[in-house]
């Protein structure tokens, strides 16, 4: 390449596209190359992937048949392959039924001592200080009442009056060796301490689930005793909740 031409090519200007003008600004951004670009190449895949479509509808033979049609069907919109009644015995469902009703359980006293330990090592201080709570008083006359000083009665620092636990008192602050933080420690063990309740949250949401899932086993499984006369339903299956059956009382001689 010539330098002139590079010089040419270097002192060219590089346009920008206008801006919405100030009279039109309430029709909104004014649609720029790039996001018209955009918008054409997803309109064009679409359009693509609805010929394909069309192609393959109209190729299909109507006579056309394959075992999945009767063995698989629709749920709720989903697609659900069915169960095979013939590959297991009466005794080997209901072993296995009972295998995941364990596993459910087992999971979820796993969660359970996991939370007891989280609550334990937390004690839940900043929810018990937020929960508004009175406290009363009891004095022998008005002049006392005139001269009530809360940070007296109480013994102890005026900065933990508001504060409904671990609120020592003056005689104890004064032999308590506190360590020297600095600004950031305090900023580190704060954010540990709201990492700690944040995953207590998740194990107690996953505690609950389980508790469900073991619920809706177990009313599945003695759904399926024939032994018994059939239940009448009270409430139906949720996603919060098991259903509720009403047996009918059968004394047991």
């Amino acid at each position: 390449m010539s330098s002139w031409k590079k010089a040419a090519k270097a002192t060219q200007k590089t346009h920008q596209e206008r801006h919405q003008p100030e009279s039109r600004k309430h029709l909104g951004l004014l649609q720029k190359k790039k996001d018209y670009i955009a918008r054409a190449k997803d309109y064009h895949e679409k359009q693509q992937t609805l010929t394909l479509l069309r192609k393959r509808a109209l190729n299909k033979n109507p006579d056309e048949f394959y075992y999945h049609m009767i063995n698989s069907k629709i749920e709720r919109g989903v697609h659900k392959e069915k169960k095979k009644k013939n590959d297991y015995t009466p005794e080997q469902i209901q072993l296995m039924e009972t295998q995941d009703i364990r596993y459910v359980a087992h999971k979820r006293n796993i969660e359970a001592k996991k939370i007891n330990k989280l609550q334990s090592e937390l004690h839940m201080i900043d929810a018990a200080n937020e929960t508004k709570n009175k406290h009363i008083f009891f004095v022998d006359d008005v002049d006392e009442i005139r001269n009530f000083d809360i940070v007296k009665k109480l013994d102890t620092h005026p900065a933990l009056i508001s504060r409904r636990t671990n609120r020592p008192k003056l005689s104890r602050l004064k032999d308590m060796k506190l360590p020297e933080l600095d600004e950031s420690s305090l900023k580190q063990l704060e954010r540990e301490k709201q990492m700690a309740y944040k995953e207590l949250r998740k194990r107690v949401d996953r505690e609950r689930e389980l508790t469900i899932v073991q619920q809706k086993l177990e009313v599945q499984r003695a759904l399926k005793d024939r032994k018994i006369t059939k239940p009448k339903l009270v409430s139906k299956e949720t996603k919060d909740a098991a259903p509720i059956y009403k047996w009918k009382y059968e004394r047991k001689r």
